[in-house]
């Protein structure tokens, strides 16, 4: 299944993917790939039943060769999701009760069907 897939191709459905999860679980989804001079993010989503803005980093892999879940989002990832989240509020009207950073990783190619993991509140 992956063999032909570019690491973009890849990617693009690990997000897909992953915005599906977060819908089925009612989250509605805001921006995608939002991007500013200093990176982006890949899916951003309100919980409006509390009021909550997600910023979701999206981990696609098809094997373990790069570490497991663990090492999909360093200190340092935290760290620059945290500043382009903050880029991200300063640019928005809504007044979010609370923030929260999230991370999925998206499992590809191992079973039939791909295993997504969801990970709340990194960072």
């Amino acid at each position: 299944m992956t063999g032909t897939q570019s690491r973009a191709e890849i990617g693009a459905l690990g997000e897909q993917l992953a915005a599906d999860h977060l819908s089925q679980l009612g989250l509605r989804v805001l921006a995608r790939n939002w991007r500013c001079r200093y990176g982006e993010l890949d899916i951003i989503v309100a919980d409006d039943a509390a009021r909550a803005v997600v910023f979701v980093e999206v981990k696609t892999r098809t094997s373990d060769q790069f570490g497991g879940v663990e090492q999909a989002v360093t200190a340092t990832k935290v760290r620059r999701l945290r500043r382009l989240a903050g880029i991200w509020l300063g640019q928005q009207q809504d007044n979010w009760a609370s923030v929260r950073i999230d991370v999925i990783t998206i499992r590809i190619g191992r079973r039939r069907t791909p295993e997504i993991t969801h990970i709340q509140g990194v960072g």
